[in-house]
């Protein structure tokens, strides 16, 4: 755990709001899956932030959903499935463009 992780857990007193980054130090997840968690509607961010906007998230609410055995293990899969098929796509985009000749072959030195 990074240094700035520990201290923030650590606070006596967490702000109302968490930003996404926050939000996942309290999950313990990468801030790339806090995307993939609110797409799963497991996490719903404060308001109506536009989709490139600065999503922030009730702290009270992401303690709750800690503390909830079953939302965990549903968070955990949604974020198993998410890079299970976002990985499998650039397989297959890299499967196509082998096929199309796209791909460049290695070259032997010598």
């Amino acid at each position: 755990m990074k240094d700035n992780q520990h201290q923030f857990l650590q606070l006596l007193r967490l702000p109302a709001r968490l930003t996404a980054e926050q939000a996942a130090w309290v999950l313990n997840c990468q801030l790339h899956d806090v995307p993939a968690l609110v797409a799963a509607k497991l996490l719903k961010p404060l308001g109506n932030p536009p989709p490139n906007g600065i999503k922030f998230f009730a702290t009270e609410d992401v303690l709750e959903l800690t503390k909830d055995r079953n939302w965990l293990v549903r968070m955990s899969s949604a974020i198993y499935q998410h890079w299970q098929k976002k990985n499998s796509a650039g397989k297959n985009r890299l499967t196509i463009s082998e096929s199309n000749g796209h791909a460049s072959s290695p070259v032997a030195v010598g």
